[in-house]
């Protein structure tokens, strides 16, 4: 059997979507929420693909220059994933976002306004996530967070701050764990041990016969 099973086939337009690179592949269930007339609101890069259910929000594209969703070349969004674009966001290339997992740059006032948060302006906070990331399913990415290149999100983390290129953020709200370690890391440690003199040869060495 040769045809690919559960993954979106290629797809030159999509209602919403302005405008979509080459060798893309958006599914059928994909929706948009927008209105207002623009152009460039909503861009895909080349091989981008979106899985089932995964739902793009814009909003009202004319309310704020900030209103935009750019998409860059080879990223994959897995299913049931949101993604808010009200505040900006801009997702790099080759990015992976796991199923379910939430990107938010928008979001209601909750203080100094009506106790009704729905009657409450829209705050708005650009969301960047740099080249060859990793959004773990069912993460969150909040409002104004830059996710560097190369960062891992884990599952279910809940971001409210930067996470810098190579890093690992974790749990809820997320911190920092560690760097993503290198092959040459490896190849470090191996040669270190390697190259570490015997016990005993040590021993002698400091007097301790």
């Amino acid at each position: 059997m040769s045809a690919l099973i559960g993954v979106p086939g290629f797809s030159p337009s999509h209602p919403g979507i302005d405008q979509i690179g080459q060798e893309c592949r958006v599914d059928p269930s994909v929706s948009v929420m927008r209105w207002g007339e623009r152009s460039d609101a909503l861009v895909l890069g080349d091989r981008v693909s979106l899985y089932a259910y995964v739902r793009l929000v814009l909003g009202d594209v004319m309310a704020d220059p900030c209103v935009e969703m750019t998409i860059g070349s080879g990223t994959i969004v897995n299913v049931g994933a949101y993604l808010s674009g009200e505040g900006g966001l801009s997702i790099g290339s080759e990015v992976l976002i796991g199923a379910h997992a939430k990107v938010l740059s928008a979001g209601h006032e909750i203080d100094g306004g009506d106790e009704i948060i729905a009657r409450n302006r829209i705050t708005r906070s650009r969301i960047v996530i740099g080249d060859g990331a990793w959004i773990g399913a069912g993460a969150s990415v909040l409002e104004g967070v830059h996710i560097g290149r190369g960062a891992v999100v884990a599952a279910g983390a809940v971001v409210r701050t930067d996470v810098p290129d190579g890093m690992i953020a974790a749990g809820v709200p997320a911190r920092l764990v560690r760097r993503r370690r290198s092959a040459d890391d490896g190849i470090a440690a191996a040669a270190a041990v390697e190259a570490r003199p015997p016990a005993g040869f040590l021993r002698r060495l400091l007097g301790g016969g």
